[in-house]
């Protein structure tokens, strides 16, 4: 079976970026919740996935407590007769001092940070905000719940779909998968769908990374700054 129509028997996690809201247009770091809502682009983004996840046997969907996440994540529940569960801990990273800016000087700060985790430096915290190992501190545990959670109630197969945010969906799917692995921009509502293998050190396998057009200056999700 292609990517789009996984296995029965085996659990695929589903991190799913939310859909477009203005705040992305206009180049803002909007990362405390509950944040903008999606705009008219982002709910049709959100009806798009769902129709695609329809064939999925999905038990389970979450979001975090974005209005963002929350509204992507109700058409793919509708889609299967599922309430959407929210999660404390999946929320994005914040930027603190830089919340609310879409100033370029403001945006090449965070890159400066961003570009720092993916150079081995964790620890290092946006200005007033988080870094990537505090992330990954409350993220990484909400996903072992929520995964333990479908599993208890619906046994080994099926998907689970999370709806986060781009930088905090990159940064764990790299802790998920191993911080070797190649990661990429996250356009609004691709998905990053992971494998339950157990004999993985990580007890994940990478087996879809969507792709997209990059919104340019979207540095949360990891598009390239403006002029490169």
């Amino acid at each position: 079976m292609t990517p789009e129509e996984p296995e029965p028997d085996e659990l695929r996690l589903v991190l799913l970026r939310h859909g477009q809201t203005d705040a992305n247009v206009a180049k803002a770091l909007d990362t405390r919740p509950p944040g903008a809502p999606l705009n008219e682009t982002g709910r049709g983004q959100a009806a798009a996935v769902a129709e695609l996840l329809s064939a999925w046997p999905v038990r389970a969907v979450h979001a975090s407590r974005a209005t963002r996440a929350r509204q992507t994540a109700e058409p793919v529940a509708q889609a299967h007769g599922l309430a959407v569960t929210v999660v404390d801990g999946v929320h994005e990273i914040f930027a603190g001092d830089l919340e609310g800016r879409s100033d370029k000087p403001a945006r090449r700060e965070f890159d400066e940070v961003y570009d720092s985790w993916w150079g081995g430096d964790l620890s290092r915290s946006l200005p007033g905000g988080e870094s990537a190992s505090e992330l990954r501190a409350r993220y990484l545990p909400a996903v072992e719940r929520i995964v333990e959670q479908t599993e208890r109630a619906h046994g080994p197969g099926g998907a689970v779909v999370l709806v986060s945010h781009g930088a905090a969906i990159r940064l764990a799917a790299a802790a998920l998968i191993g911080d070797t692995a190649e990661t990429r921009y996250v356009p609004n509502t691709g998905r990053v769908v992971l494998r339950r293998d157990r004999g993985a050190d990580t007890g994940w396998a990478l087996e879809l990374w969507d792709s997209g057009p990059s919104l340019e200056g979207d540095v949360t999700a990891g598009a390239a700054p403006e002029g490169h």
